[in-house]
C-alpha cells in the first residue's frame, strides 16, 4: 500500500468500529473499555498543549473532565478516513458542575466543536487520539452562566478569572513541538 492510499474497506470498517466504541464508551464513563482500544493510552490536546501518556495519566485526564462535566456527552457530525488516522468532528457537550482545575464550577452548559485525530500505527493500533478545539469557546459559555449582576456572580466570576490565570503560562508539552514536515514525494 502506497502511502497516500486508503487502507481496503475491511480495515476501514475495523477502524470506525473501534473509534466509536470509544466514543461509546467515554460517555459511559466505562475507562476500562475505553483504555483497552489503545496498546498504550495517550491524548494529546492542542488548545492546551498538554499530554496525558499512560493508563495513570489518561484516566486523570477523564477524572479531572468529568468531575468538572459529568454529564458530559459527544454529537459526532462528521466522521472521515485518512491512511493513517479517523478523523472525527463532534459537538462536546456538557454541565460545569465541577472544577475545571482551578475554575470553580459555574453551572453553565457548553457546547463546543471539536475535531479528534485517532491516528493508528503500521500494524493498525490506536497510538494517539489528538484533540483540537478552541478553549475561547467553552470559557464564554461558562463565563455567560454567571449573574454578573450580583455580588454572588461577580464573586465567582473573579474567582473563574483567578482559576484561569493560575492555569495560563505553562510550558507546551515539548512532544508537541517537535513536528516534521510532511515528505511530499514529487
Amino acid at each position: 500500500m502506497s502511502r497516500f492510499t486508503l487502507p481496503p474497506e475491511d480495515v476501514l470498517r475495523a477502524r470506525e468500529k473501534l473509534v466509536l466504541g470509544h466514543f461509546h464508551d467515554e460517555v459511559a464513563q466505562d475507562w476500562d473499555a475505553t483504555l483497552s482500544t489503545f496498546p498504550h493510552p495517550h491524548y494529546e490536546l492542542i488548545a492546551q498543549m498538554t499530554v496525558h501518556d499512560g493508563d495513570d495519566e489518561v484516566r486523570g485526564y477523564y477524572h479531572d473532565t468529568r468531575v468538572a462535566f459529568p454529564d458530559q456527552d459527544h454529537e459526532i457530525i462528521a466522521f472521515r478516513h485518512s491512511v493513517d488516522a479517523v478523523i472525527v468532528e463532534f459537538w462536546l457537550l456538557g454541565t460545569h458542575k465541577g472544577p475545571l482545575g482551578r475554575i470553580p464550577a459555574t453551572g453553565a452548559v457548553h457546547r463546543t466543536r471539536m475535531t479528534a485525530y485517532f491516528v493508528f500505527d503500521e500494524n493498525e493500533r490506536l497510538v494517539t487520539e489528538r484533540i483540537y478545539f478552541d478553549q475561547l469557546t467553552i470559557l464564554k459559555q461558562l463565563v455567560a452562566g454567571i449573574d454578573k449582576r450580583s455580588p454572588r456572580g461577580l464573586l465567582k466570576l473573579a474567582r473563574l478569572v483567578r482559576g484561569l490565570l493560575a492555569m495560563s503560562g505553562g510550558a507546551p508539552d515539548p512532544r508537541l513541538l517537535a513536528t516534521t514536515p510532511p515528505d511530499f514525494v514529487r
